[in-house]
């Protein structure tokens, strides 16, 4: 078993940055694939960014050169530095881990185990 507890959001200005963060514990971090997804009032849980391992990126059209996903092992801890933000980031961000998926995955039925979930606001 994996638990995820993100933080980090918040409301900010189009044009501003958050961080957000996700502590993990349980089964081995290292070894799992870590992503991040969002979901928007009204409309289907969507694929932010993903990472396996130290350096195995994976994103998003809409957030690519905008955000950038890390993590650190030694903290168990994944993170979404999200830059040049606009209202259509507006939702609730959430973390997740896939414990039998190497490398990359973008749909929410490959991750079995997810965090509560951040709001994010972006005010125009």
């Amino acid at each position: 078993q994996v638990q995820l507890v993100e933080s980090g959001g918040g409301l900010v200005q189009a044009g501003g940055s958050l961080r957000l963060s996700c502590a993990a514990s349980g089964r081995t971090f290292s070894s799992t694939l870590m992503g991040w997804f969002r979901q928007a009032p009204g409309k289907e849980r969507d694929f932010v960014a993903s990472i396996w391992s130290g350096s195995i990126t994976h994103y998003a059209d809409s957030v690519k050169g905008r955000f950038t996903i890390s993590r650190d092992n030694a903290k168990n801890t994944v993170y979404l530095q999200m830059n040049s933000l606009k209202p259509e980031d507006t939702a609730v961000y959430y973390c997740a881990g896939a414990s039998d998926i190497r490398f990359w995955a973008t749909t929410p039925s490959a991750f079995n185990y997810w965090g509560q979930g951040t709001q994010v606001t972006v005010s125009s």
